[in-house]
């Protein structure tokens, strides 16, 4: 199982997608779901990238670096727009987004 070797990538990609999905939902609850739009729209790209480079890790995927790199370079504009915002929500999105864009960045080769 070569997947084994990014085991730490992959549980950060999980927690970011998680954090990333709660935001968004928390986000349409918010009384200004308007000003929340970009806030909605980068979690939703996001969590997408995140479920996507997760599942491709675990079947070994050659594109790593490239699939690492587009999803580090998400997560951080994810985590710089909900740092915007003094939601916890956003403010624990951001935290988890800027945590998995690290362990993206190690993964670019």
């Amino acid at each position: 199982m070569s997947h084994l070797k990014y085991q730490s990538a992959i549980e950060k990609l999980h927690e970011c997608m998680e954090a990333c999905n709660h935001c968004y939902d928390a986000c349409l609850q918010e009384d200004d779901v308007k000003m929340m739009a970009e806030c909605i729209r980068t979690d939703r790209e996001c969590a997408d990238i995140c479920s996507f480079l997760e599942q491709a890790l675990t079947r070994g995927t050659p594109f790593v670096s490239e699939l690492a790199e587009a999803c580090a370079k998400i997560c951080e504009a994810c985590g710089n727009e909900c740092k915007k915002h003094d939601h916890d929500h956003c403010q624990k999105c951001a935290e988890a987004c800027y945590a998995c864009a690290e362990e993206c960045k190690k993964l670019v080769a």
